[in-house]
């Protein structure tokens, strides 16, 4: 009888990739606590919480929290505003060029995160715009636009028109059959996207690096911290902080899509 279970060596296997991927986020968190500050010695030596208190009181460290929130908010908004107008026009219309032009929609994520870098860079040099919080916004919005277009696209697929037509049909107008139809079916998609482009913005460096001037956001912080250290352990505090505001935004967006396809029209 054939049996579903899989072999001792795939199961192996799969343990092995996941303690290569995960053990040194679990060393993160371990030295996070410990009471060396300068050098990394394992097993550490003894374990303390001194550095969250040590972290809680850098004021260098809320001002960059406070910025790369402050991006991350306002350039995963504007990625759901035109992420899900692009989805729309590219999902309901057709027209020639239209699978050129949605390769250059989610060409951003695809290009290197240096290629991008420069090439914004470059452009804000040229039309004399100062770096600021506003240049690392528009580059945060570049990649966070593909999330939210991506999630939002495939949910568009999946609808039938004709729920469209059935709505325009019964008298509704276009505000009433987009909060009322359309809303209700693209909703968890679009929170999913925007979950993932809030994530992805918070973390990111590359893009952030060429787009910043002066300012430091939580990773850029955490880059300088690591090449002229202060306080080590202190950097994995902040580590296991942008790990939290990653992951988790990753996991809900996860289960709100894993039953994506169950939205209403869909396969009729």
């Amino acid at each position: 009888m054939h049996s579903n279970r899989a072999p001792l060596s795939l199961k192996i296997a799969a343990i092995a990739g996941l303690l290569f991927l995960h053990l040194p986020i679990l060393l993160i968190f371990l030295y996070a606590f410990t009471t060396e500050e300068r050098t990394y010695v394992f097993p550490p030596p003894g374990l303390t919480t001194q550095w969250f208190a040590a972290a809680w009181e850098r004021p260098d460290i809320w001002e960059s929290l406070w910025l790369s929130l402050h991006v991350a908010t306002i350039a995963t908004l504007l990625a759901m505003i035109l992420g899900t107008l692009v989805s729309a026009a590219m999902s309901r219309a057709t027209f020639f060029g239209r699978e050129q032009i949605s390769l250059l929609i989610v060409l951003p994520i695809a290009l290197p995160g240096v290629i991008t870098g420069i090439s914004l860079r470059s452009a804000f040099g040229i039309m004399d715009i100062p770096f600021s919080t506003w240049t690392i916004i528009l580059g945060h919005a570049t990649f966070c636009i593909v999330i939210v277009y991506n999630n939002a696209v495939a949910r568009f697929r999946r609808l039938s028109g004709g729920i469209l037509e059935a709505s325009a049909d019964l008298g509704a107008n276009a505000f009433q059959t987009f909060w009322h139809v359309l809303l209700p079916n693209l909703g968890t998609a679009l929170l999913a996207g925007g979950m993932l482009a809030f994530a992805l913005s918070f973390d990111e460096v590359i893009v952030t690096t060429f787009t910043a001037g002066q300012q430091a956001t939580l990773p850029i912080w955490m880059l300088e911290e690591l090449i002229r250290p202060r306080e080590r352990p202190v950097t994995n505090v902040v580590a296991m902080i942008v790990f939290a505001a990653t992951f988790f935004p990753i996991l809900a967006a996860y289960y709100l899509t894993r039953n994506g396809s169950d939205t209403a029209g869909g396969g009729k």
